[in-house]
């Protein structure tokens, strides 16, 4: 995965909000010259959390976002000529500046815009998620006037701080979700945006393509191959290269090829999708390990606790039992 640009933008993010970065590194345990690596860009947003220790710091920071000039793709989207080319932008252009993917899916009438964060082996940093939930429903009110609203907010965490959320957002708030979302209400992808700009929407986007084709940021195709992935392995069928193309319309041989120009492969993929998703589900959910080992596609509880060995150098049950901070990566991706 390529990241240095991400990390320089993440840095000037953190810095903005008033934490000189090199402190964060330190208490992070992270050498500010490697920040970068994926790994430690979750341990930095942690140690932030930590840094700043109010509940409300999240979504203060992800209200003043776009005025205050952090958030590429956000800025970038409020010169959309509408709500939908807005979440498309931000969609594409996110993986610049943080490890996730960001999915905007219409089921029925309603529009969901679901985060994957997927390189998270634990649960996302609170300080995180707020920031971005809140830069969104920010984005959407003030690109619209107020008015697109969310309809629903989902989190993957344990219910904490309902009240101050359902306050924030104005919509309920559903906790234990199988993925960061904000749901909208489908009409609301058609609703123009006052703040329209053609010839600025276009200008940006050309730079930011530019970028992308220099391989900055994360890649994104490797991310929708990683959530293929995921939706084979949540929909209880076998997560096979075959059926993983398919699902991405292409033929095996491409997908393979494609991941081999971006230095990675379909195996490497899918350990990463199981370790991650193992992860986050030992520490989110009650789930007993022999659950948690079918969720992510092993027939057999003891294949999957010498799979976990291998990345974690513990058992399933331990790894659940330790702090956050010694939940990074231990073993191999293999």
């Amino acid at each position: 995965m390529r990241g240095p640009d991400t990390f320089l933008l993440s840095a000037s993010v953190l810095s903005k909000l008033g934490v000189p970065f090199e402190r964060l590194c330190t208490r992070a345990g992270v050498a500010p010259s490697n920040a970068w690596v994926t790994s430690d860009f979750f341990r930095i947003w942690r140690a932030a959390e930590e840094e700043f220790d109010d509940p409300s710091a999240g979504l203060r920071f992800g209200d003043e976002g776009i005025a205050r000039g952090y958030g590429v793709a956000a800025i970038v989207a409020l010169h959309a000529p509408d709500f939908r080319t807005a979440l498309a932008a931000l969609s594409r252009y996110k993986s610049l500046t943080c490890p996730e993917l960001v999915e905007v899916e219409v089921k029925g009438g309603e529009a969901v815009v679901r985060y994957r964060w997927l390189q998270a082996t634990g649960p996302v940093p609170r300080l995180l998620v707020d920031m971005t939930m809140a830069s969104l429903h920010q984005l959407a009110r003030r690109g619209t006037g107020g008015k697109v609203k969310p309809i629903r907010l989902e989190l993957t965490r344990r219910p904490v701080n309902e009240e101050r959320l359902h306050r924030h957002f104005g919509c309920p708030i559903v906790f234990g979700a199988a993925s960061d979302a904000m749901v909208f209400d489908r009409a609301a992808l058609d609703v123009p945006f006052l703040t329209a700009n053609g010839g600025a929407f276009a200008h940006v986007l050309e730079g930011l393509e530019q970028r992308i084709r220099k391989g900055e940021g994360f890649p994104v195709f490797v991310g929708e191959v990683c959530v293929a992935i995921a939706r084979q392995l949540s929909e209880g069928r076998r997560p096979s290269v075959t059926a993983v193309a398919g699902r991405l319309n292409l033929s095996t041989r491409t997908l393979q090829r494609r991941l081999h120009e971006v230095g990675t492969s379909f195996q490497e993929q899918l350990v990463a999708v199981r370790r991650t998703t193992a992860g986050r589900l030992l520490v989110t959910t009650d789930l007993d390990v022999v659950a948690i080992s079918m969720l992510v596609g092993f027939v057999e509880p003891n294949s999957f606790a010498r799979a976990f060995r291998r990345w974690e150098r513990t058992t399933p049950a331990r790894w659940r039992e330790r702090p956050a901070d010694d939940r990074s990566p231990k073993g191999t991706l293999s």
